[in-house]
C-alpha cells in the first residue's frame, strides 16, 4: 500500500477505513472542532503520540509513548491489525500526520496512509466537514512487539555522522541547522557530520508532496552511495523528521531509521556542535 493517498481517490467511508486527524499544537482541539473530515478521530501530538516529557536531555521533547501504552490507545481507537488507517493534519503532514504514520509502520502495521496535501486538500476537493466529535467503537490492545522498529539512538548517530558510509539527514530549516537562529532548544547549531535537507523541499508550492520520482531525484542527491538502512533522519524533537521518512517511503526508499531525540536532546547532552554562521 502507498504511504499517500489522495483525497479525491479515497473513499473515506469504506468499511474498514479509521480517519484520524492528527493535527498538533495548543489550539489543534479548538481547529478540529472548527471542522474536520466526517468521523475522523482526534489525535493530540503531545497527549498520544509522544509520552511525557521528565528530561528532554534523555529522549528529546517529544519522546515516543511505550509501546504498550500506544498500543492501547489505538485499540480505544477502534484501530486492528486489519483496519486501513488514514491520517492527516493541517501542516501538509509536517506536524503530526507523518509522526503517527511512522509509528504505525514502526509496529508492524500496513494499512496506513496520509493524505498528500492533508486537510487543506480536501477542502479544494469540496469534501464536507463535520464538527461533530466522533467516538470510535474500541478495539482490544493492538498486538504489539517489543520496540518501535526503525530507531537510532544518540550513540548509534553520533557514530553514523562520523562514518563516511552512513548518512544522518537534518531536516530542519538551514537557519536552525547553520546555528543562525534557534526558535525552540537551548543552543543552536547541528550535529556534527550531519547534512540538511529541509523538509520543506518535500513540497510543491501548493503543499503536497512532490511526484515520487522528483523526491526520489531530491533524496538521492544527498545519499549518494549510502544504503538507505545506513541513513538516520532527525528534526528538532522526532516528529518533522517523519515527514522526510514519509516522503522516502513514498519514493520507494527503504530502511532509514528516525533519530527520536533528534536535536533536542543532542543539544542537552554537552556533545560537540557544528556551526556555521556565514
Amino acid at each position: 500500500m502507498l504511504p499517500l493517498c489522495e483525497i479525491k481517490d479515497t473513499d473515506l467511508n469504506k468499511p474498514g477505513i479509521v480517519i484520524i486527524d492528527a493535527r498538533g499544537g495548543k489550539d489543534s482541539w479548538q481547529r478540529y472542532m472548527a471542522g474536520h473530515l466526517k468521523n475522523a478521530i482526534y489525535a493530540d501530538l503531545d497527549k498520544h503520540l509522544a509520552a511525557s516529557v521528565t528530561d528532554a536531555a534523555v529522549g528529546g521533547r517529544h519522546p515516543l509513548p511505550e509501546i504498550k501504552d500506544f498500543a492501547t490507545l489505538l485499540g480505544t481507537w477502534g484501530i486492528t491489525p486489519d483496519s486501513h488507517v488514514i491520517v492527516y493534519d493541517d501542516k501538509s503532514a509536517a506536524n503530526s500526520a507523518a509522526r503517527l504514520w511512522w509509528m504505525l509502520q514502526a509496529i508492524g502495521h500496513e494499512k496506513v496512509q496520509v493524505i498528500n496535501g492533508g486537510l487543506q486538500a480536501a477542502i479544494h476537493a469540496s469534501v464536507p466537514l463535520s464538527t461533530d466529535v466522533y467516538t470510535p467503537v474500541p478495539a482490544v490492545p493492538y498486538p504489539v512487539t517489543l520496540t518501535y522498529k526503525g530507531t537510532a539512538d544518540i550513540t548509534e548517530t553520533a557514530a553514523a555522522a562520523q562514518d563516511d558510509h552512513r548518512l544522518v539527514i537534518d531536516v530542519r530549516e538551514t537557519a536552525r541547522y547553520l546555528g543562525q537562529t534557534e526558535p525552540i532548544d537551548l543552543i543552536a547549531g547541528h550535529i556534527p557530520g550531519a547534512v540538511n535537507l529541509p523538509y520543506v523541499k518535500n513540497l510543491d508550492a501548493d503543499g503536497n508532496y512532490l511526484p515520487a520520482e522528483a523526491l526520489r531525484k531530491a533524496y538521492e542527491e544527498v545519499l549518494t552511495n549510502v544504503e538507505p538502512e545506513n541513513v538516520i533522519v532527525h528534526c528538532g524533537s522526532g516528529v518533522t523528521a517523519c515527514h522526510t521518512l514519509l516522503g522516502m517511503a513514498h519514493a520507494g526508499i527503504i530502511g532509514p531509521k528516525l533519530y527520536v531525540g533528534s536535536w533536542s536532546e543532542w543539544s542537552r547532552r554537552g556533545l560537540p556542535i557544528a556551526t556555521d554562521k556565514r
